[in-house]
């Protein structure tokens, strides 16, 4: 090879390396990933905007913040943090919110509210995915919870992921086994578990859910004072579907997200399995005992939790979109 033709095929190679060095830039660019205040430039009032939206809509509806709250844990925990839960059937799909696991899911008028207000704001540029993390921070708030700082830069799935609920979300019937597995899929270990669970400090739970425990005979593991109690509030073995007959989590303290929860499941008092479990098993039962005693630990772990579950898969950079409304898709032509 002449000097001539040497000069030329390292000036190319050179140039290649750089072009390739310049794409990276470029697609680092492009996709940063999921980053603190992700809207800075592009839309700097979307978080106060949503939070400003959940304290008029929680001043209004005080259980919105149950919902808000619950909506990480049915988006993010399966597959990805893209809100597809929000998606409405279509004639092809069926909405994860109209499956079993998504039983008693409602409020979701109001995240198209939040949504609302931020468009109005800033055009088609915050996901309806971030949307749905961040009110659900703010909820936590709402209810007494602890201020969880998180990324945002997530955008929108295109499709419901109905028929993978079951493999992604444990029932309230599980064994712990299967719960702790679930969760450690995603990254979430024993105490994030345990604190997680914790989430049913607030709310309540429908008859439908619990009353296995109750008929045709008490589950002998229950308080007898609680049974008493639950027998008032779910007097029907086979609860009317159309009655909204429920129990509240925690009577002591129904609105606030506390660590009084882990008081009552050591009580006997946990109305679901799950929570009956959570405190009996070995391997869960002494993260129960320091959550009862410490508030603060609780907190810790809860935000811990939250944190690795609301960055679970995200689509980020070009990936999926930024739905117009959160419960359709928009229309690609």
């Amino acid at each position: 090879m002449g000097s001539k033709s040497l000069f030329l095929f390292f000036a190319l190679l050179c140039f290649s390396v750089s072009l390739r060095f310049a794409f990276a830039d470029n697609d680092e660019e492009a996709d940063p990933g999921l980053v603190m205040n992700f809207y800075k430039d592009t839309c700097p009032q979307a978080e106060d905007i949503i939070r400003e939206q959940v304290r008029l809509l929680y001043k209004r509806h005080k259980n919105t913040a149950f919902s808000w709250l619950r909506n990480i844990f049915h988006d993010c925990a399966v597959e990805s943090c893209d809100a597809s839960l929000l998606l409405d059937s279509t004639r092809r799909t069926l909405s994860e919110k109209e499956m079993d696991r998504s039983f008693g899911m409602r409020n979701f008028r109001y995240i198209e509210d939040i949504k609302e207000a931020v468009e109005r704001e800033c055009p088609g540029v915050v996901s309806c995915a971030d949307i749905l993390v961040l009110s659900g921070r703010d909820g936590i708030v709402a209810l007494g919870g602890p201020y969880i700082p998180l990324k945002t830069g997530r955008r929108d799935g295109r499709k419901s992921r109905a028929e993978l609920l079951e493999q992604y979300l444990p029932d309230h019937n599980e064994s712990m086994s299967v719960v702790l597995e679930r969760f450690s899929a995603i990254g979430i270990d024993t105490p994030g578990v345990v604190a997680l669970l914790g989430a049913h400090s607030v709310g309540r739970t429908h008859c439908v859910k619990l009353v296995h425990r109750l008929y045709p005979e008490v589950d002998s593991a229950l308080n007898p004072q609680h049974v008493e109690h639950m027998l008032h509030k779910c007097p029907d073995a086979i609860p009317d579907p159309k009655a909204v007959q429920y129990v509240r989590n925690d009577r002591g303290t129904p609105m606030v997200l506390d660590n009084n929860y882990y008081r009552n499941i050591l009580d006997n008092k946990g109305l679901m399995l799950v929570d009956h479990q959570l405190a009996v098993d070995k391997r869960t039962k002494p993260f129960v005992k320091k959550m009862a005693k410490s508030q603060g630990y609780f907190f810790k772990e809860f935000s811990r939790a939250i944190t690795i579950l609301s960055e679970n898969n995200p689509l980020t950079g070009t990936k999926g979109e930024i739905r117009k409304q959160c419960n359709v898709a928009n229309k690609h032509h």
